[in-house]
């Protein structure tokens, strides 16, 4: 209907170009969205206040002139103008009743378009260091990238989902030295404990497997441990391994997988952080002081210069980052979108700065990033800090023992990535409207048991009968839901473009809340055959777009609740 209406306006737009009422040049974006009270029609546009000024016309008196150029319409019963000029259109029933033939054709597909025309793109997500549990914060970068990969799939793009893992430098030295600690007998309660040690109790489960000889298969390696409590790049080696298997089974506990592992290791062993270090010193962005090698990137928009290598001879974790990305971008990845957390923010700007001083064509602004803010999980109002396994914080683990995957994931994606984020274990646990996982999966359920509550009842579906049927579906409610159903492409297509999953759970909310509002006003299982498989119909419709949403979000669509 959306589609049809701009349609209207395009050819109105041309009559007014011939006629010399518009400029020949004038190519306005035509903007025409639902309207919130259906007493102003099913949907407005702004076109006449946007075109006044080249029109030359007091906009309300463009718009006069614009509806009376708008072809006529079958799928249009009226168009009205309003306030200073707005012009409001009421779909007819019987075309507006279409898209729940058109969600019923395209099925699993419908709102999946071919916009992205299979260019590659990347989305780094999670890339937790390998020491320790995934946390909270893990939880909802891997919801929230997993969800913008399906997004971007979708709506036609190739996506590639990349895991960087940091197996190199103080943090893994400190896991390796706290299991070696754990492996010789010491308690974190001792002198001898390493000062920056690894406390939680996972640290002696790595250490009992260690002794045993366990053999430790994760998705990138396979370890097999030595026992020998001396051997501390060995004890490295196997609780890199231990770890990144438990990060795999958090992560296929949640629903998500990767097709590629990147270590930061292999960085250095192929020499690519060197080749950055001199390609910078060859293009003249750096210099030399208090025997620390520096990189200009106040030329590239940084508040100060960076430290690339300590007068140690350490490199700043920032320079492997820069390495990093000039591999993604020789991988050929035109778009790259890092989703991680808020305390990365500073980051942005000096890696897009190095990546500027390399020279090599990458665009300014690239990669992309999705930053997300903190979580904060509650159990009876009161803040839940402590996982014993962990030792220090509440794990992806525990949520999903709690609530389950589906709460899990929905709660930690349905909300802006830059808002903080506060999980309510008690709310997530409920099975009551409050909840917004389960308002929308028993809206699915309830048509489910529609469907089942015809089977019984000998009136079986009747899709023929139905299709003939739609233009009977006129109350004001069944209005409110095909519209909904119709805007579901277009918040696909919208949420990807923004990098926003949540726009897709404030949808799902909103097309439940249409549903349920119609269920109860509107019975469906009346003795007239048409009304009755029409409306069965536009259930099937609302169950198919929510099933196809839900799966956007990779939480389940269940028939019984």
């Amino acid at each position: 209907m959306k589609d049809t209406i701009v349609s209207l306006l395009e050819n109105a737009l041309d009559t007014l170009k011939q006629q010399g009422v518009l400029p020949a040049d004038a190519a306005p974006t035509i903007k025409v969205d639902p309207t919130k009270d259906k007493a102003h029609g099913d949907y407005a546009t702004n076109l006449a206040l946007a075109l006044a000024k080249p029109a030359g016309k007091k906009p309300r008196e463009l718009a006069e002139t614009l509806v009376a150029a708008l072809p006529e319409s079958a799928a249009v019963t009226r168009v009205e103008i309003a306030g200073p000029g707005f012009i409001n259109f009421f779909a007819a029933t019987d075309a507006a009743a279409q898209i729940v033939r058109q969600v019923l054709d395209s099925g699993d597909t419908f709102g999946r378009t071919l916009k992205g025309k299979g260019q590659k793109v990347q989305v780094e997500f999670v890339s937790a260091n390998p020491t320790g549990p995934l946390h909270v914060g893990h939880g909802r970068g891997a919801a929230i990238g997993d969800c913008l990969c399906r997004l971007l799939e979708a709506t036609g793009f190739d996506v590639t989902r990349e895991f960087y893992y940091n197996d190199a430098g103080a943090q893994i030295s400190n896991l390796a030295l706290s299991v070696q600690a754990r492996v010789k007998g010491i308690e974190p309660s001792s002198s001898a404990w390493p000062a920056d040690g690894y406390r939680g109790d996972y640290i002696v489960e790595v250490a009992k497997d260690y002794l045993a000889g366990a053999t430790v298969h994760a998705d990138d390696r396979h370890v097999t441990a030595k026992g020998d409590p001396e051997d501390l790049e060995a004890i490295r080696e196997f609780a890199v391994a231990w770890l990144r298997r438990e990060q795999d089974l958090d992560l296929k506990a949640f629903g998500v997988e990767f097709d590629v592992y990147f270590l930061e290791s292999s960085l250095y062993e192929q020499g690519k952080v060197e080749a950055v270090v001199d390609r910078l010193i060859a293009n003249g962005h750096t210099y030399e002081r208090e025997g620390a090698l520096w990189l200009r990137t106040t030329r590239f928009g940084d508040d100060k210069d960076r430290v690339m290598r300590k007068s140690d001879g350490g490199y700043t974790y920032f320079l492997p980052d820069v390495a990093y990305h000039l591999d993604k971008w020789q991988r050929g990845f035109g778009t790259v979108i890092n989703e991680q957390g808020a305390d990365h923010h500073s980051t942005v700007t000096r890696v897009r700065a190095g990546l500027q001083a390399l020279e090599t064509g990458i665009p300014e602004g690239w990669p992309d990033y999705v930053l997300h803010q903190m979580v904060m999980v509650t159990r009876s109002g009161v803040e839940v800090k402590l996982s014993k396994r962990a030792g220090s914080y509440v794990t992806v683990r525990d949520l999903i023992d709690e609530v389950g995957r589906d709460a899990t994931r929905f709660f930690l994606a349905a909300r802006r990535a830059d808002s903080q984020l506060t999980f309510d274990i008690d709310l997530a646990r409920s099975q009551s409207n409050d909840n917004p996982v389960y308002y929308v999966q028993y809206a699915h359920a309830r048509v489910c048991s529609m469907l089942r509550r015809a089977e019984a009842d000998a009136l079986p579906f009747d899709h023929d009968l139905a299709m003939v049927s739609l233009a009977r579906l006129d109350a004001d409610q069944e209005k409110a839901l095909m519209n909904r159903l119709a805007r579901f492409p277009e918040v696909v297509e919208h949420a990807a473009a923004a990098r926003e999953p949540q726009q897709v759970a404030q949808y799902l909310l909103d097309l439940a809340a249409d549903f349920h509002s119609c269920y109860n006003a509107v019975k469906v299982m009346v003795e007239d055959d048409e009304l009755r498989n029409a409306r069965l119909a536009l259930g099937l419709a609302t169950r198919q777009v929510l099933r196809n949403g839900l799966d956007l979000m990779g939480v389940s669509a269940p028939e019984e609740m």
